[in-house]
């Protein structure tokens, strides 16, 4: 499968894959988006006041960078648009959340702990990665797309 095919081919899947799908990106884009949102609506705990206590360089940027992508991106799961290629920040993005959040609190309170506080970052990371895999499925926009850019070469061709 080219490069091409695979981050934008969204057929032959079953219809029970189909709904496995649609919720997923639901649920990411959902996530993510409202996250990226609080960056903004509550930046002293969540943007980059947050990012300031956590030791993340350049605050004052990376927090509204982080921001944007998860808000970016989660619609771009949610709707089903390049849903493969908006992914892959979602899965940095949580790498980079437990690294500056999860860890320390392995380090200080043990593995319990760390896992009930990383319940959710393991969900979007799991989650991403399922979408990375499975692509936006049939009820998406990449469809729409596709399907738009196939009638106009079926149209060409005659």
């Amino acid at each position: 499968m080219s490069v091409r095919n695979y981050f934008f081919n969204t057929r032959g899947e079953s219809n029970n894959v189909q709904s496995a799908i649609i919720l997923v990106r639901i649920i990411v884009g959902t996530v993510f988006l409202f996250e990226g949102m609080q960056k903004f609506i509550f930046p002293a705990a969540l943007g980059i006041g947050r990012f300031m206590k956590i030791g993340i360089p350049a605050p004052e940027v990376m927090a509204p960078f982080v921001g944007v992508i998860e808000i970016v991106c989660g619609l771009m799961a949610l709707f089903g648009l390049y849903t493969r290629l908006a992914a892959l920040p979602l899965v940095i993005d949580m790498l980079v959340a437990i690294a500056t959040t999860k860890i320390p609190i392995l380090m200080e309170k043990g593995f319990w702990a760390m896992a009930h506080e990383a319940r959710v970052d393991w969900s979007m990371i799991l989650g991403s990665v399922f979408l990375l895999i499975a692509g936006s499925g049939r009820w998406s926009l990449d469809e729409l797309r596709i399907r738009n850019a196939e009638s106009r070469d079926t149209q060409d061709k005659d």
